[in-house]
């Protein structure tokens, strides 16, 4: 994904729970990092996003995440059930 860096816009992230093979509604908040390497995210990285029709969103530039031109990582986290996965979800290009 390409992005402004002047662009005011949501960054959405495909997320599809299931247990035993039934679609989970997820309630608590996705957590999402965006970050210029391909480490893993450090704790303060993360930041609270919402979920919209099976996406998680986070807002991008002035009135949300703002990012210099560059090449970032984004991840998510969110709570299933007894789980917490952690994932590694593409690259953005902020230019």
């Amino acid at each position: 994904m390409d992005v402004a860096a002047t662009s005011s816009e949501y960054l959405h992230i495909t997320v599809t729970a299931t247990l035993a093979g039934d679609p989970l509604t997820l309630t608590t908040p996705p957590q999402i990092a965006i970050i210029p390497g391909s480490t893993n995210p450090a704790e303060d990285d993360w930041h609270t996003g919402t979920w919209a029709d099976g996406h998680a969103r986070i807002r991008l530039g002035p009135g949300g995440i703002t990012l210099t031109p560059g090449t970032y990582w984004t991840w998510i986290r969110f709570a299933a059930g007894s789980e917490q996965p952690v994932h590694r979800a593409g690259r953005i290009r902020i230019y």
